[in-house]
């Protein structure tokens, strides 16, 4: 296996145990959260997702996020289902950049955030934001035990 193939599997597989995680949610549950200032679980599962979205579109335009507009914005909430149902082309459109870099990109393409004061090369971004999702499957998981609602097996 190539970096690119391992980049897209660790990808693939912390969306799985995501998918699985965010699927243990019961509905009644989906618009909880632990506190006032706290994301429900819903709002963490849309911006994992939204993210995601935020996150290719600045390694496309290598940091500059520019007059961004999510598609998220209008998006009504309404339930796991929908949520993946509305990022799967932007998730497809994710893996076939990644499938196209090379090698020698991972290890010399620069990402330049100014308005964070970040400097990344882009095989880092890109572990990176897959560790964003990983925390937040963390915190939903929390989320769980909190309520008293069994927790999905994510290690397999």
């Amino acid at each position: 296996m190539n970096s690119i193939e391992l980049i897209i599997l660790n990808f693939k597989e912390t969306r799985r145990r995501s998918v699985n995680v965010w699927n243990g949610i019961p509905n009644e549950y989906l618009h909880w959260k632990p506190d006032a200032k706290a994301m429900s679980c819903i709002e963490m599962v849309r911006h994992v997702l939204e993210a995601e979205h935020l996150f290719h579109t600045i390694i496309k335009n290598r940091g500059n996020l520019g007059s961004y507009i999510s598609p998220w914005n209008e998006l009504e909430y309404l339930d796991i289902k929908n949520e993946l149902l509305f990022a799967e082309k932007y998730r497809e459109e994710f893996y076939t950049m990644i499938e196209c870099l090379s090698e020698k990109a991972l290890k010399e393409v620069v990402i330049k955030r100014k308005e964070v004061n970040q400097v990344k090369l882009l095989g880092d971004y890109l572990n990176r934001m897959a560790y964003h999702e990983s925390v937040h499957t963390g915190q939903l998981l929390s989320y769980l035990r909190t309520l008293k609602i069994k927790r999905p097996q994510i290690w397999d």
